[in-house]
């Protein structure tokens, strides 16, 4: 009777003390990438991950996020793809709940581009900066070359045995892609 009391304490003991717990794995789905800009999808929201250029660590990941009610997702692309056709005279300014973000158009080499100016929690003093973007660079991140702008609307599915390779990745941070499969010699 003695060793069973000794068990349950410990076994007691060690669950009260535990500093690791076990968190739900959540996918992240890659819409479209390219270079440093990139387009995800978990569940119904949609977060754009790119690199700040506007800070001297030039490995600081900014993201802002939003969800695809009414179709907001492939508003953004189109509104995005407008301004390669006519060219705005200024930022094309969008609200969104956290942040503001500007749409800034600009030739470089001869050729329209795209930036993204995130103000960061709508306070002008923190500003991000994402590379100029060509609009087949766009294309490719909103999945238009890789047919992936079909899961605009389609709710994200959970496959827990096909997530190995993925992590939960913090706002800041560049989410983990599942990588593609390699084939294997024998």
């Amino acid at each position: 009777m003695r060793k069973i009391i000794l068990l349950i304490t410990c076994m007691f003991g060690i669950s009260v003390f535990s500093q690791i717990k076990v968190l739900k794995n959540e996918s992240l789905v890659e819409i479209g990438k390219d270079n440093s800009v990139g387009l995800y999808k978990k569940e119904d929201k949609f977060t754009v991950n790119y690199q700040d250029l506007n800070t001297s660590n030039l490995n600081t990941i900014r993201s802002f996020s939003f969800q695809n009610l009414n179709g907001d997702v492939a508003g953004l692309y189109k509104l995005i793809m407008d301004g390669f056709v006519t060219t705005p005279e200024e930022n094309v300014v969008l609200e969104l709940p956290n942040d503001i973000i500007e749409l800034h158009y600009e030739k470089n080499y001869g050729q329209q581009t795209m930036q993204f100016i995130q103000v960061i929690n709508k306070n002008r003093k923190y500003i991000g900066k994402s590379q100029f973007l060509t609009q087949k660079q766009v294309e490719k991140i909103f999945g238009r070359t890789n047919g992936k702008y079909a899961m605009y609307d389609k709710p994200a599915t959970i496959n827990p045995t096909g997530n190995k390779g993925t992590t939960n990745t913090a706002s800041t941070a560049t989410p983990a892609s599942g990588g593609a499969k390699k084939k294997s010699r024998k």
